[in-house]
Order: C-alpha cells, then structure tokens, then sequence
C-alpha cells in the first residue's frame, strides 16, 4: 500500500500542514481529524487498517491532513471572532490548497472527493461539504455535530452563520447549491451510535433539516452499545466503504 506524507507551509494558515496519501487508484477521500488531533491520528487508531483492503484493490484513495481545531474551536484564549476566523481559513486552505493537490495526484483536474471525518471532524466534514457541494462527491458524517454556537461564546455574525450547519442549511434556497444537493449523485452518510458519549440527536437534528430540504441521505443509527469510541468507527468505516467502493 503506498503511504506517502508531503508537508507545505500554508500561507492561509500560517504554519506547515502535513498530508498523508494512502494508495494509488480509485475515487479520493478526504480525511478530516477529530478533535485536537493530527493528520497520522486515522493511522493510529487502526481506522486506516480496518479499510485497508478497499485501497490495496485499488477501490479508494485516502488522503489525511491535519486541523486547526486547536487555534479554532477548541481554544479557550481565542474570541469568538478569532475562531470563526481559523475557520474561514482553514476552509481557503482545504479548497485553495489541498484540493488541487488531490486533483493533481490523481491526475483529473476536476474529480470531486468524498470528504468525511468522526467527532468534531464530522462538523468540518460536513461544513466543508455543505458549503462546497459543487467541488466534493459526497460527505460520511460519523459521530458529529453540527452546530458549533457553544463553541463562540456568544459571538455571532455572518461568517459565523455560514460556518454553522444547523443555521444556514435550513435557509439554503439557493438555484444553485440546493438543486446540487436534491438532484445531482452526491452520497451523504450520517452515522450515530446510541451509546455512551454519543448524541444520537444531534444526526437527527441534521437529518431533519435535510429532510425538509428534500436533500437524499441516510441516517443509520446503531444500537444503545454503540458507544463513541474507535472500535466502532473501525466497524463502521468498512461497511459503509463497502457500501460506496464495494
């Protein structure tokens, strides 16, 4: 299996971001991590081995980068306004910098990834979907939630509406992205558990709100065991991988 890490300094975000590539053919995934943690974290906690055989067959390419959830929602020194700030950068890093770099490995200027993530990883996902459905196949939402407004301490503006799910997607009425979303061959996944540390309601939430927007996607809620924890994501990634690549 190829793995192969490049690293550039991103101007937009002011220090290197690293990138770990997993394989050499098939449609591109992009990876977005959870929490605090860093590009290799998929890697260490075996979920890169739990799909391993998707990219050895040549069914999918992954590519892994790291977050500023550090500088961003997850900083307590920072302003709400200087979270939401992080954000509209990292969101110009991931479509100014990493998209091309994915178009350029696999040597189709305009093929549109998957974009997926777990946790906190699952709000970028899924923001980062949401707002750019024309660039990106699809979203696998595991574990997630979609409104950040307890992460802003009170601060609200526009930027901060456009980077909230909960709030913009039920507004969405653009002839634009909205048609994107109902018609065209986009695969939204939502996955939650029902057990310890999961918040079943939250994917609810979202799946409502797509729901009244006639927007197809599936909601697949697990068992009252299925806690918030890798040993499941590890189970869930090659099922739903089998579901999309099989």
């Amino acid at each position: 299996m190829r793995r192969e890490i490049t690293s550039w300094y991103s101007g937009r975000l002011h220090q290197d971001m690293p990138l770990v590539a997993y394989g050499h053919y098939g449609p591109p995934v992009l990876m977005l991590p959870t929490a605090a943690a860093d590009f290799l974290e998929y890697e260490r906690f075996q979920l890169i081995d739990s799909v391993k055989w998707f990219i050895d067959e040549g069914k999918v390419k992954l590519y892994s980068v790291n977050s500023v959830n550090n500088r961003a929602l997850l900083n307590k020194h920072a302003s709400g306004h200087e979270k939401v700030g992080w954000l509209n950068a990292y969101d110009s890093y991931l479509i100014e910098e990493v998209l091309p770099l994915i178009r350029n490995d696999c040597n189709d200027p305009h093929v549109k990834p998957i974009v997926m993530g777990i946790s906190l990883g699952a709000y970028l996902a899924g923001n980062t979907f949401f707002r750019h459905s024309d660039l990106f196949s699809g979203a696998i939402l595991l574990s997630g939630t979609y409104d950040i407004r307890n992460y802003l301490d009170g601060h609200y503006d526009q930027d901060a509406y456009f980077h909230n799910p909960a709030d913009y997607l039920p507004r969405l009425d653009d002839e634009y992205h909205l048609p994107t979303l109902r018609h065209g061959d986009r695969k939204i996944i939502i996955f939650t558990g029902q057990g310890a540390f999961e918040a079943p309601d939250r994917s609810r939430h979202l799946s409502n709100i797509l729901h009244s927007k006639d927007i197809p996607h599936w909601l697949d809620v697990w068992g009252h065991n299925v806690n918030h924890d890798w040993p499941w994501w590890r189970q869930a990634m090659p099922y739903y991988f089998g579901k999309l690549f099989g």
